[in-house]
Formats: C-alpha cells, sequence, structure tokens
C-alpha cells in the first residue's frame, strides 16, 4: 500500500539559491591559483560545483598546480570569501523574504558546500540564524554534491525521513544530490551555470526565481511512501 504523506520539512542550498555567490567562489579560487603561479583550466569553474572544501582544495593543489597545502588553500579562499562577505553580502533579490515565508510552516535546514565559517557568517549578516534549525556543510560528511550525503545528514540532524524533505537547489550537482536522497526537489535554475536538462528532470517542480518559493509550491511536492 502507497500512503500520501506531506513534507515535514524543508532544506536549502545557500550558494545560488540564498545567495549570488557561485562566481565569487570561482574568481577567488582563479585568483589564488593565479596569484601563486597555478595554472587555471576554462573547466575548473564546472568541475568544482557542489564540491565540498576537502574536494575543491585538493582540486586546486592536485589539478592547477596551487603549491600551497590543501589545508592552506582551503584557509586561503575561506578568509577572501568571509572578508568579501564583510564587506558585501550578495543576497539574491526575494531569497529572505522566501525562507521567512517558508519558516512559519516548516522546520529548516541548509545543506551546503560552504564552509561551517562561511554558513555562520551570512546567516549572521543576513538576520537568518533563527530561521534555519540545522545547517550542514558538505566538509562535515564524506562526500560532497552530487552525492547525497549532505542531504542526508541535514535530514537526521532534523529527525525526519530524507523522502518527507524537500529540498530548493539551483544547480546540476545540487538537484541531482537532492534527489539521489529521495527528498522532493524544488529547482530554481542557475542563470550564471545553467544545470543540465538530466537534472532538471530530477525535479518536482521548476520556478523562474526565489520569488515563486511559497508554501503552496512546497505543498504541491507530496511525497509517497511504500508500506
Amino acid at each position: 500500500m502507497v500512503e500520501a504523506v506531506g513534507i515535514s520539512a524543508v532544506i536549502f542550498d545557500l550558494d545560488g539559491v540564498i545567495l549570488d555567490s557561485e562566481e565569487r567562489w570561482s574568481q577567488v579560487k582563479k585568483d589564488l591559483v593565479e596569484e601563486t603561479g597555478g595554472h587555471w583550466k576554462p573547466e575548473a569553474t564546472h568541475a568544482m560545483l557542489g564540491m565540498s572544501s576537502p574536494e575543491w582544495s585538493r582540486y586546486l593543489h592536485d589539478e592547477l598546480g596551487v603549491p600551497l597545502s590543501p589545508e592552506e588553500i582551503n584557509a586561503a579562499v575561506v578568509a577572501r570569501m568571509i572578508e568579501g562577505y564583510r564587506r558585501d553580502l550578495p543576497l539574491i533579490d526575494g531569497a529572505v523574504e522566501a525562507v521567512h515565508r517558508l519558516a512559519e510552516h516548516w522546520r529548516l535546514a541548509l545543506a551546503t558546500s560552504a564552509n561551517r565559517e562561511v554558513i555562520e557568517v551570512v546567516l549572521e549578516s543576513a538576520g537568518l540564524e533563527a530561521a534555519f534549525a540545522v545547517a550542514v556543510s558538505s566538509e562535515e560528511v564524506e562526500r560532497g554534491k552530487p552525492a547525497p550525503d549532505v542531504y542526508l545528514e541535514a535530514a537526521a540532524r532534523l529527525n525526519v525521513a530524507p523522502g518527507e524533505a524537500a529540498a530548493i537547489e539551483d544547480s546540476t550537482n545540487g538537484l541531482l544530490a537532492a534527489r539521489a536522497a529521495g527528498m522532493a526537489v524544488v529547482a530554481i535554475p542557475n542563470r550564471a551555470f545553467p544545470p543540465t536538462d538530466e537534472a532538471l528532470a530530477a525535479a518536482d517542480v521548476v520556478l523562474g526565481s526565489i520569488s515563486e518559493l511559497t508554501p503552496a509550491v512546497i505543498d504541491s511536492c507530496r511525497p509517497s511512501v511504500g508500506g
């Protein structure tokens, strides 16, 4: 028998959903590569989308030739990102309002590739600390997106089954990660780095902007569980 159940939690990505920040991450990494004598590759930005900090730090070291340890690479990039966010937080129009709208109905979590220190600065600066019950960085799990690890960990910390959660995502690897976790998926395609058709097909709903994200959209993503 299949029993219809409702969504009991909503899990947001951060970069590309709440922040217009993917290009900023890429530029900071590119600057570090060039300043240290490494060799930037045109495909590097797309290759690193969704990677956890241990993964992209190793990529900068191994593939792009940055002559620092992965730990030093990570620290340098994070320091630059935090410095930039303290000057100018690139919030996407309507994102804060959308988070507050959904927080009135569901417990919320973040499942993001951003580092823990970056998450804390963003939530504090945006006034969103109270909106999220849980925040998980992919540096805290075994694998970054498109593996489902960060979403599964967020659901576990919320104490909800993955199939009873809805994920809000923008990128190919993020959409595939949320679907692999067994969640309902709402896509808000990233305009700078649009998801593939395959990834969009994994979404239950595709929106034009986060301003369109309402409780009614989440209610339309009613999952089913076999019993």
